[in-house]
């Protein structure tokens, strides 16, 4: 069984979209990031960074104690190791999958995150930022546009680097992104969408957030 500390967001879905693909039992714990549960003293036990998701496995790959881990990257890779699902073992397939992931901890989420902040949240409207996280948003809608020319999924073969881009790209309407520029995107994105694990996930999610 798999404890996942959670909150509907994108980092959340991913992990639910993962769990729900590799029909793994787990329970979920919500840490509701707009009430602050975040910096609640138990869960920063767990992640430190005081970032959900986060999970604790109590079957852990070779046994033992219960292992917990936090980054929703690297929460992917463990799944995905424990599970031997969507993540490639041929080397190259494999760092294809890698620099994806990567690409989207590092780039996508960030900089689509800013953008969710600036152009929704902050209490003060700031073109000058609103308009910076847009225009990288857009950069980065097209580099993912461009990778998936001529591909069914990113690394053709479904994988945790899917899982990771397709919650963020699910706020494309927060972001102010007509996915019809993206063409390639807009395929890719319905096909995840219709799988019945993404459903699922999503679905737990509201009913998290609207009990």
């Amino acid at each position: 069984m798999i404890d996942l500390y959670y909150w509907p967001t994108p980092n959340g879905n991913k992990i639910t979209m993962m769990l729900e693909e590799c029909g793994l039992d787990y329970t979920i714990h919500p840490i509701n990031i707009t009430a602050g549960d975040q910096f609640q003293p138990d869960f920063l036990k767990l992640s430190p960074n005081n970032r959900m998701p986060a999970i604790v496995d109590h079957d852990p790959i070779g046994g033992g104690e219960p292992l917990d881990i936090f980054e929703s990257g690297a929460i992917l890779l463990y799944l995905a190791e424990k599970t031997g699902k969507f993540f490639p073992t041929d080397l190259r397939a494999r760092y294809h999958v890698m620099k994806w992931l990567m690409w989207q901890m590092g780039g996508l989420g960030p900089m689509a995150g800013q953008n969710h902040h600036f152009g929704r949240f902050a209490p003060e409207k700031i073109p000058y930022a609103i308009e910076r996280y847009r225009t990288e948003t857009a950069r980065l809608y097209g580099v993912l546009n461009g990778a998936l020319e001529g591909r069914e999924f990113i690394a053709d073969e479904y994988s945790v680097a899917d899982m990771a881009c397709y919650p963020w790209i699910a706020r494309y309407e927060w972001q102010e992104m007509d996915l019809s520029k993206y063409p390639n995107v807009k395929r890719w994105f319905d096909q995840i969408a219709a799988r019945p694990a993404t459903q699922i996930a999503f679905e737990k999610g509201e009913a998290i957030r609207n009990p």
